[in-house]
């Protein structure tokens, strides 16, 4: 883990609006890609830009991001400039006026330079992140993969040393003299929330839902 707590801003990432929002913490990255389950990961593939949707997980200051190994998209960023972006939505805001409209969010935007992994060991470290990062302790409670299996996965390292991230949080900010108008104005919240494990109808009898499963659930 990177000895440095601060994001030091780049011409890639420093904010030319809203800086307020902005976040010099690392631990505030830390956070907002910890918390999220899907990123995007823009790249350039044949000259063309390609944006990317896929699980990824952390492990320390890397992002590891799977996918086949046929994937156009993952092979074309090995070593090559690389965004990712990872976004939570927590709130609409309902403002009086319609210029005022918002969202309350919390966003990271990374860049760097992709490096596909080669060796085993780097591969089933990189999906153990990915794994564990969206369902906790399912690694251990799952067939590891195959050599087979681990040759038609591609697993994509990204550093984080270059990002940004944005927060907005709060209520609307309107005119001032729009706040004598009689119009509803507030915050709507939103949250990802997860539904009661749905077995597979291939299970064999007598399996109980593990407790990293029902965990998601709480």
């Amino acid at each position: 883990m990177s000895a440095d707590l601060t994001l030091s801003p780049t011409e890639r990432t420093r904010l030319h609006r809203l800086r307020e929002r902005g976040r010099s913490d690392r631990a505030e990255l830390y956070a907002v890609l910890d918390a999220g389950l899907i990123c995007h990961l823009g790249v350039l593939v044949d000259g063309s830009p390609v944006v990317l949707p896929t699980g990824y997980g952390r492990a320390g200051d890397t992002l590891y991001l799977h996918g086949s190994s046929a994937n156009r998209s993952l092979l074309a960023a090995d070593g090559q400039d690389a965004c990712v972006t990872v976004t939570h939505l927590d709130g609409m805001v309902c403002a009086r006026a319609i210029f005022h409209h918002s969202m309350n969010y919390r966003s990271a935007v990374v860049f760097g330079t992709a490096r596909l992994l080669t060796e085993d060991a780097a591969k089933l470290a990189g999906l153990q992140a990915v794994t564990e990062h969206l369902i906790p302790g399912r690694w251990a409670h799952a067939r590891p993969p195959t050599r087979k299996e681990l040759a038609a996965t591609a697993v994509l390292a990204l550093p984080l040393d270059e990002a940004s991230v944005k927060v907005r949080t709060g209520p609307p900010k309107d005119e001032p003299e729009d706040y004598q108008l009689d119009i509803w104005a507030g915050v709507v919240p939103a949250a990802l929330t997860f539904g009661q494990a749905e077995p597979d109808p291939a299970l064999r009898g007598g399996l109980a839902v593990p407790e990293h499963i029902t965990a998601l659930t709480r």
